[in-house]
């Protein structure tokens, strides 16, 4: 199988935890395209569907899945996304699409976070992809040069901005030994939105597609 087919393995399989007559959290990414290609089969299924990024809206728009604002609701049941590196204990480096903190709200006020991903996510210890911080653009520099006091390589995303209007600095040479301790330390940054790092809420679920199918683990 292509890893693009591992990926839609991942998302297809991601639809038995929808729940009838909800609305669900939707992520964004290569892998989360799959799931709302699916979910468009399904539609009349749900109530609709909060999204983390204005790509993922237009996707689910063109299909005519419903759209929820947040500000809507108070709780929802589930959120299905993927991850650029999941660890053992479903820590997660996200925001290789640059919707890291959309993503990461949408993740707080859901009761279950499914990821789906192919196996090549899943890591011992998460840094080998860069990671990604939203930086308010006028802190861009200052918020570099802390990283960089940390012990990373940071680098400015070059022509992109945010659906927030920020800045992205991709953080590359970590090795991420204390999860949910360094995305504490790197929310103290002056200038910092968030960063990348789904540690605090990490995944409930993860989907693992790989060649012999989809494998199916959950937070104990």
């Amino acid at each position: 199988m292509t890893q693009d087919e591992l990926k839609k393995a991942a998302a297809l399989a991601a639809l038995d935890y929808v729940p009838d007559g909800a609305i669900i959290g939707v992520g964004t990414g290569s892998t989360v395209n799959h799931f709302i290609d699916g979910l468009a089969a399904v539609k009349s299924r749900i109530a609709g569907a909060v999204s983390s990024s204005e790509a993922s809206s237009a996707r689910m728009r063109a299909y005519g899945i419903p759209l929820v604002e947040l500000t809507a609701v108070d709780r929802l049941p589930v959120y299905v996304d993927g991850a650029d590196e999941i660890d053992g204990g479903y820590s997660m480096i996200k925001g290789g699409g640059g919707a890291l903190t959309r993503e990461k709200i949408v993740a707080a006020v859901s009761e279950r976070f499914v990821c789906i991903c192919d196996a090549s996510k899943k890591v011992a210890t998460l840094g080998a992809f860069p990671l990604p911080v939203e930086v308010i653009p006028m802190a861009a520099r200052h918020v570099a040069r802390e990283l960089a006091a940390l012990g990373g390589r940071p680098v400015l995303r070059e022509g992109f901005v945010t659906d927030n209007g920020n800045l992205i600095l991709d953080v590359h040479g970590l090795a991420i030994a204390d999860p949910i301790a360094f995305e504490s330390t790197l929310n103290q940054i002056v200038g910092v939105v968030t960063n990348g790092l789904f540690a605090r809420r990490g995944a409930d679920v993860l989907l693992l597609a790989a060649p012999g199918g989809v494998e199916r683990h959950e937070r104990g």
